[in-house]
């Protein structure tokens, strides 16, 4: 099993998140659980290649 971080906080009765990795790509839940599994389906989206022009975060090692 994998893990993903990700990035979380509550805007009055919503939980909303998105993935440290893809951070242009928000998404909401009613509860944490909720956002939780909304956050699963999107990575997948993100991840299964077909969708073109995903924009993510990387590191690069300089000197």
């Amino acid at each position: 099993m994998s893990t993903a971080r990700f990035v979380h906080w509550r805007d009055g009765d919503v939980w909303l998140g998105y993935f440290e990795e893809f951070p242009d790509y928000l998404t909401q839940g009613e509860s944490l659980e909720e956002l939780e599994n909304h956050l699963r389906d999107l990575y997948r989206d993100l991840t299964s290649g077909d969708i073109a022009g995903i924009r993510r975060v990387a590191e690069l090692t300089i000197g």
